[in-house]
């Protein structure tokens, strides 16, 4: 099997975005996802304008079609949506998760004192 650079390049991106989005949660990891979504609309314009540009590149990567070029580029985009919409729902889970803990014991009050048995029998009854 011929490895393509294409193909070489795609594994690498597609194991950079995993990696990347599974690590990080703050600030930096959404302004990335921000900038990964303008560059994806500015590819799309410039994909609309100009689709021949597309061909040359594919050819320039070792890919026979600009088509197959953009559906390996949306393979990507769409890996990386997948794995963010993972993460998110997993924060919230947890999330979800705490907070209903916590109101439980909020409204379950303090633990009651329990009476035992031997201290049942010790008491006098009321009727004798």
């Amino acid at each position: 099997m011929k490895i393509v650079l294409i193909q070489l390049v795609l594994i690498v991106v597609v194991i950079y975005v995993a990696a990347r989005l599974l690590r990080g949660r703050g600030a930096r990891t959404q302004a990335a996802r921000r900038l990964g979504l303008l560059i994806f609309a500015a590819l799309a314009v410039w994909s609309i304008l100009f689709p021949t540009v597309w061909n040359r590149f594919a050819k320039l990567v070792g890919v026979g079609r600009g088509t197959d070029m953009v559906l390996y580029a949306l393979v990507v985009a769409f890996l990386s949506f997948t794995l963010t919409t993972y993460v998110r729902f997993r924060e919230f889970e947890a999330r979800y998760t705490q907070m209903a803990r916590r109101l439980a014991l909020d409204e379950a009050g303090p633990p009651r004192a329990t009476v035992t048995g031997a201290e049942q029998q010790e008491e006098p009854y009321a009727g004798s």
